[in-house]
């Protein structure tokens, strides 16, 4: 890769990794700060999902627990939304506000929220290209074969096609829990102030994967060209 070339995706790395390491620490820390703090309520992780279900009309989403610390998520093939052991059983702001959180995925496909649909759709594809994208361009790179490396290129945008597709969802999913965290009252505005920041924390995280997957797209279209540039000489 010419210099050039590689100078801009190293000038462009650096601010990336501090962003991701610094909202891996920023999801850690304000989930267990909040993590500590009752909500005045005393609404369960599971009783805060269960809320969001019901108004909106949804009643047929099971919640159950699960093993871990921020292993939470709805999944959409049991039609389950399952709780960490610090949310399901606890009643406190952060278990309040991720628990909502997951919720409002489970809404999303109940209603048929365009991004979720659009994301549920690519996924088969995006786990084809995460397969065999990193064998087509290595296979490319080390063979010299610039049409396959240019296949790998392409099969590595799906994944960055899904990361890209996901944050409107996880931003959508956050607003619908916050909207029904007011509706209902769970939480004080105190204490909703800290189940926002928790969650702001957790979107974060999807926005510097999104930057790294770009940043390593680029990477991978900046070595085509580079090499197509030396060919042509």
């Amino acid at each position: 890769m010419p210099f050039y070339y590689d100078t801009i995706y190293w000038v462009l790395l650096v601010p990336v990794l501090v962003l991701s390491l610094y909202a891996q620490f920023k999801v850690s820390s304000s989930f267990r700060k909040y993590s500590r703090i009752k909500n005045q309520n005393r609404y369960t992780g599971a009783q805060a999902a269960q809320m969001v279900l019901r108004a909106n009309g949804v009643f047929d989403v099971a919640i159950c627990p699960c093993q871990g610390e921020l292993t939470d998520h709805y999944d959409p093939r049991d039609n389950t939304i399952y709780l960490s052991e610090p949310v399901y059983n606890a009643a406190t702001v952060a278990a309040v506000g991720v628990a909502a959180h997951e919720a409002g995925h489970a809404v999303q496909y109940a209603i048929g929220y365009g991004p979720i649909r659009i994301r549920s759709a690519i996924i088969p594809v995006t786990q084809f290209g995460s397969q065999f994208a990193m064998i087509a361009l290595m296979l490319g790179l080390v063979l010299y074969v610039q049409p396959l490396f240019a296949v790998g290129i392409l099969l590595f945008s799906l994944t960055t096609l899904f990361q890209l597709v996901t944050l409107p969802v996880e931003f959508d999913a956050s607003s619908r829990a916050l909207e029904a965290i007011d509706d209902a009252g769970m939480l004080d505005d105190k204490e909703r102030k800290g189940a926002k920041r928790v969650l702001r924390a957790a979107a974060l995280t999807y926005v510097a994967a999104l930057l790294m997957s770009l940043l390593q797209l680029l990477r991978y279209l900046l070595i085509y060209i580079g090499r197509d540039d030396r060919r042509r000489r």
